[in-house]
């Protein structure tokens, strides 16, 4: 299947806006911002009162093969009250279906994450939450979590409850 330009270029904002839906969905007070100029994606009012800040990141179908679930050049600095939501929507779930998701606090990326120490990306940080392999009944290559990320792969929000 082909996709057009248009297609790629709205990718990351279609998921947003599903993965937004589905927090809705869960029982979630979530505020958009109209700008995106801090990295924030959206706002989650939890029950207590207290807010949290969540930037989402979407790998499609289309990426290379290995890069299923690679997020890279994030710029990132310690923040309370911060969370990433990473989506592939090539890497499998327990259950065999597509679109894993991994949500992590500041904090859990900066300790699993790599950062650049040359190149015109010295400084920012990426994680590559999938390893690859062949599966050996098929002889198929195939992508995969990797076991340390594991902990952080989510089927749903509640996270944020």
């Amino acid at each position: 299947m082909s996709f057009s330009f248009r297609h790629s270029a709205g990718f990351g904002k279609r998921v947003e806006y599903n993965l937004i839906g589905k927090m809705l969905m869960e029982g979630l007070d979530v505020y958009v911002p109209l700008v995106d100029d801090h990295g924030v994606d959206c706002v989650i009012k939890k029950e207590d009162g207290t807010f949290i800040e969540v930037q989402i990141k979407a790998r499609s179908n289309e990426v290379k093969f290995g890069d299923g679930a690679l997020f890279s050049a994030i710029t990132h600095e310690p923040s309370k009250n911060f969370y990433f939501v990473f989506y592939s929507e090539r890497i499998k779930n327990d259950d065999g279906s597509e679109g894993a998701m991994w949500i992590m606090s500041s904090e859990e990326f900066l300790q699993e994450c790599v950062t650049n120490k040359s190149g015109i990306n010295e400084g920012k940080r990426s994680i590559w939450f999938n390893g690859k392999r062949t599966n050996k009944q098929t002889g198929e290559k195939e992508e995969y979590c990797k076991p340390q990320f594991r902990k952080y792969q989510c089927e749903d929000f509640s996270r944020f409850h």
